[in-house]
């Protein structure tokens, strides 16, 4: 009997993404069950907002913690050189997520007056602290995450019309609904290049299964913003 093939770095990855997505995906239907439309759809603006602002930095962070690590970890020098490409890749986004709240009525101060939920600092400050405290590897989980189900453009068509807002309001979602695929197949050749052992694979399945789990928690922590 031959002997059972291992399976690739992503596709464990893969898996563990796999199995928390349901809980993603009912926090999300529950969203768009809620009214009144348009300002539960300015929250959601709001916190994919409040997300993004925080990826530069991390991934920064994750750099300079790479950079730190050189020598002494083997992981350190392509995970430091993903990160800085990946920077390049989400410079700006945050800004552009002002714009879309801009469409839509929002004044850019009130938008930044929003104090982020604590779900929301669950779901970031895990990634600080693992990446400063512990390993910059486990953000490789949360990005993984955050890139896995991009939104197709039939449902952001489907938000517009219920919500009533227009058109520019949704141009950071259809970018990333266009870029994340790209996004998720780099992340995958990053994982399959690193030499992990099984300390690394559990680790980022932590990260994977918290940034499921508060990604939920945010959405489901939503309420109607009324925003001008």
């Amino acid at each position: 009997m031959g002997m059972l093939k291992r399976q690739s770095n992503s596709g464990m990855m893969r898996g563990r993404v796999e199995l928390c997505l349901p809980t993603l995906h009912a926090a999300f239907d529950d969203l768009w069950r809620t009214d009144p439309v348009r300002e539960i759809t300015i929250a959601f603006l709001v916190l994919l907002h409040q997300i993004m602002r925080a990826s530069v930095p991390l991934m920064q962070s994750a750099a300079e913690r790479c950079d730190q690590l050189k020598g002494a970890d083997e992981l350190a020098p392509l995970l430091g050189e993903y990160y800085r490409h990946h920077v390049t890749e989400e410079m700006h986004h945050d800004t552009w997520g002002l714009d879309d709240l801009k469409a839509a009525g929002c004044d850019p101060k009130a938008v930044l007056s929003v104090t982020p939920s604590v779900e929301v600092a669950r779901l970031v400050g895990a990634q600080y602290y693992w990446t400063l405290h512990h390993h910059p590897l486990m953000l490789l989980g949360y990005i993984a995450v955050l890139e896995a189900f991009p939104p197709a453009d039939s449902k952001v068509d489907e938000i517009r019309d219920r919500s009533g807002l227009p058109e520019p309001c949704f141009r950071t979602l259809r970018i990333h609904g266009d870029l994340d695929p790209t996004h998720s197949e780099e992340i995958d050749e990053t994982f399959d290049m690193l030499p992990l052992n099984q300390w690394h694979i559990e680790m980022v399945g932590l990260s994977v299964v918290h940034s499921c789990n508060t990604l939920a928690e945010s959405v489901r922590a939503l309420r109607p913003l009324y925003l001008r």
